[in-house]
């Protein structure tokens, strides 16, 4: 159902409004929801949460959602969102600890998501910081935090390959920042003892150990993402902690997504909330 407000000239942005956006606005914000051109309102599967996504942008992913279920927080966490993109991770989150700061490159998206923390009720807990998560330095205190968690490019940019990476697939690849850009952000902005989440590529653990290594930060969970049975992990899911000695490391037992119907797994449907098969 389209809002009527949609039909008036000269206006840049299209509000809209579906039955059950409508309903779930009366009954959670009080506040109308306006969505503008291109936008769509997704249910995050998390204590009535929502979010604005836009389309022709770079939409969340199953990562995501992975990454934000994995974590062991403190109650009382001050915890950082390394590349927040659209701001779907922290709402997921927000009840499990006590603070949020949300890390953004992109304008569009910091935008999203501030946007996101309004929708949802969190303007006290999830604070947005439009800046480069490079420039730590410049934008936090050191060892300032409890965790961080990402969810960052995972692909290398080769020359060759860079000028035919567009729209969506560069969200992807490393083109504002590199592995050892996000693992030296954390260690820097964590405190000791403090974890550091995050989901990558499976094919890249190597790489992994060793840039958390040279930050003194050491791996103490690792679960291995399988798509099916039977076939390899593509991602992977860890849990390292500043200053901590080597060894110990738990494996935890893989995550496989899908049946080999291609439906998915119980335990995937119950991390979405869905009803198990």
């Amino acid at each position: 159902m389209k809002n009527p407000a949609a039909n008036l000239t000269g206006s840049a942005t299209i509000f809209i409004l579906d039955a059950r956006q409508n309903i779930w606005r009366r009954n959670f914000l009080g506040d109308e929801i306006f969505l503008r051109d291109g936008e769509r309102l997704d249910d995050l599967m998390r204590s009535g949460r929502m979010i604005i996504q836009d389309a022709r942008e770079f939409c969340f992913s199953m990562d995501a959602v992975l990454i934000a279920h994995f974590p062991h927080f403190k109650r009382n966490a001050r915890v950082i969102d390394l590349g927040t993109g659209n701001g779907v991770i922290p709402p997921m989150i927000a009840d499990d600890v006590r603070e949020i700061c949300a890390v953004e490159l992109n304008s569009r998206a910091a935008d999203l998501a501030r946007r996101n923390v309004e929708l949802n009720g969190l303007t006290e807990k999830i604070s947005v910081v439009e800046g480069d998560y490079r420039k730590h330095r410049e934008i936090f205190r050191a060892e300032s935090f409890d965790a961080a968690i990402a969810n960052p490019p995972y692909t290398p940019v080769t020359n060759g390959a860079a000028n035919q990476i567009v729209g969506i697939a560069r969200a992807r690849h490393e083109f504002t920042a590199t592995l050892d850009d996000v693992v030296t952000a954390a260690r820097y902005v964590l405190k000791f003892h403090g974890a550091f989440y995050m989901i990558h590529l499976a094919s890249r653990l190597c790489e992994i150990v060793d840039a958390l290594h040279r930050r003194q930060m050491e791996m103490k969970r690792l679960r291995l993402i399988h798509p099916k049975p039977n076939r390899d992990a593509n991602l992977l899911m860890l849990e390292a902690v500043v200053g901590a000695n080597v060894g110990n490391l738990k494996i935890l037992p893989p995550l496989i997504v899908h049946n080999d119907d291609g439906t998915y797994t119980d335990e995937v449907r119950k991390i979405y909330g869905l009803r198990l098969s």
